[in-house]
């Protein structure tokens, strides 16, 4: 679907295709796995390159983030799928005499998903595997932010997928607005909180269902833990969580970190000395760091740290070259609070470090902002554990790394509050993208001839014990031996 000029003729073609049930199949399931799986193998160098062009991540930082994570979910897919679609038996209570019950999972239709520019690749297939691993229709709206990589979905994906279910539209803000027009089963769509107001807003008019997958700001939590090795650890995997992820420009990616005072000095020399190891002297050299996406984004991150107090506050890095979208990791002490840098989500490579009298605080300070996509939590104390985890709401907690639970497909991806709606990943974008039916079967041979009119005491005594499950004060009611109050009801 090169544009949306037809695109209710289009749309119509896949519901009906839908409506066929060619979907449902478990053979149809398998073969566009399949052929996602063969389009990531056999166009692996040109996934690199576009990402390269879009984005300039190193071939190892997109093969690790994007191109390794969609293999692994479409093995396990491929591994758990029948599992995924056979029905779950249901219990039923011991009074349900010759009676069954079930759930069965079925595909919802046909699903939007509008991907974000910073994964381009691997925030298109991750939801789209799970949407037809479920077995629905897909039109696909990457983001027009990185062209090259919209363009390769477009032009490359339509030959290893049935193209009368699964499509790509190319284009900008006005042909998402289009699409937003028209009645859709589901919409998936990852970016920013502001477009997916409108998302939210457009899906409204139709009664359709949404997942959000949105961001925040995601603290880190760095306990003075009391060995080297413990700090090293921690700090590197801090680094690499925020730097090494496409430059800062994720929604998981760390946004600020929480020490304590006595700690900071320690923390911010290691910092720097780690930094030195992973990006070199001149880290724009390195080819060890994505660039900035494009000059909007790029000014924005400026205008961060061109308020006096902000810039003030920084301790290592702060270079910027306009002309390449580049700017090196920085790292700031103690900007102001009320400071853009910390009231909005950075999405750059600015990691702000935020001291505390004692980290016990930093539950205090987190509650007292929007629940955060992720927290990352580094200690050896069982005690802040457990205090982070009862005091604190997020999408998802990690003790000791950052970025990892993404990859893990058998715990679920989402937010909470404004960080987004929704789960995916593994089961959970099975589950996502599906509708888990109720089926209940009762025999002709039982029944309750007590829930049929006309009503009397008797009924309703025999109501109370069965909603109670006790069945032995309901045998003895039906045996007369146990006595009946009076309702004094009309």
């Amino acid at each position: 679907m090169e544009s949306p000029s037809d695109l209710e003729k289009d749309l119509e073609c896949m519901r009906v295709y839908f409506r066929s049930g060619a979907t449902r199949e478990a053979s149809w399931r398998k073969q566009q796995l399949k052929g996602l799986l063969a389009f990531l193998k056999e166009n692996e160098g040109d996934i690199m390159k576009a990402l390269k062009q879009d984005l300039g991540k190193h071939y190892a930082e997109a093969y690790r983030d994007e191109v390794g994570t969609l293999i692994k979910s479409l093995n396990f897919a491929l591994q758990s799928l029948k599992r995924w679609m056979s029905p779950k038996k249901a219990e039923l209570p011991l009074m349900a005499l010759l009676s069954t019950a079930e759930v069965i999972p079925e595909p919802l239709g046909l699903i939007l998903v509008f991907s974000s520019w910073n994964f381009p690749i691997g925030l298109s297939l991750e939801p789209l595997i799970g949407a037809i691993a479920a077995g629905n229709t897909v039109v696909l709206k990457p983001s027009d932010l990185s062209p090259a990589c919209s363009s390769l979905l477009a032009n490359t994906l339509r030959s290893y997928l049935d193209n009368r279910a699964v499509k790509v539209i190319q284009g900008g803000a006005a042909v998402g607005e289009k699409l937003l027009q028209e009645r859709w089963d589901k919409i998936f769509f990852t970016g920013s909180t502001q477009v997916g107001r409108i998302v939210m807003s457009a899906a409204a008019k139709h009664l359709t269902p949404v997942i959000l997958e949105l961001g925040g700001k995601c603290p880190a939590v760095l306990d003075s833990l009391s060995w080297n090795w413990d700090r090293e650890a921690s700090i590197k995997r801090i680094l690499v969580g925020k730097f090494g992820t496409c430059a800062g420009q994720a929604c998981i990616t760390i946004d600020y970190v929480l020490v304590e005072k006595e700690s900071l000095s320690t923390v911010v020399e290691m910092m720097k000395e780690i930094i030195g190891k992973m990006f070199g002297e001149n880290p724009r050299e390195s080819n060890s760091i994505a660039r900035i996406v494009n000059k909007s984004h790029f000014l924005r991150l400026k205008n961060l740290v061109d308020d006096p107090a902000v810039k003030a506050s920084i301790v290592h890095g702060g270079k910027m070259d306009e002309d390449n979208l580049f700017i090196e990791p920085t790292i700031l002490v103690d900007p102001p609070l009320e400071s853009e840098i910390m009231t909005e989500e950075i999405f750059g490579p600015l990691l702000p470090i935020i001291t505390l009298e004692k980290i016990e605080e930093s539950m205090e300070f987190i509650k007292s902002r929007p629940k955060p996509l992720a927290i990352y939590v580094f200690t050896r104390s069982k005690t802040l554990e457990r205090r982070i985890l009862s005091e604190t709401s997020s999408g998802s907690v990690t003790f000791n790394d950052a970025i990892v639970q993404y990859a893990a497909d058998t715990i679920p991806f989402g937010g909470v509050g404004k960080s987004g709606i929704g789960r995916y990943h593994g089961n959970y974008s099975f589950e996502a993208f599906s509708h888990e039916k109720a089926v209940l079967r009762r025999s002709f041979f039982t029944d309750f001839w007590f829930r049929y009119p006309p009503w009397n005491d008797h009924k309703l005594q025999l109501f109370k014990t069965a909603y109670n499950f006790d069945y032995l004060g309901m045998l003895l009611v039906i045996l007369g031996l146990k006595r009946i109050k009076a309702s004094h009801m009309v």
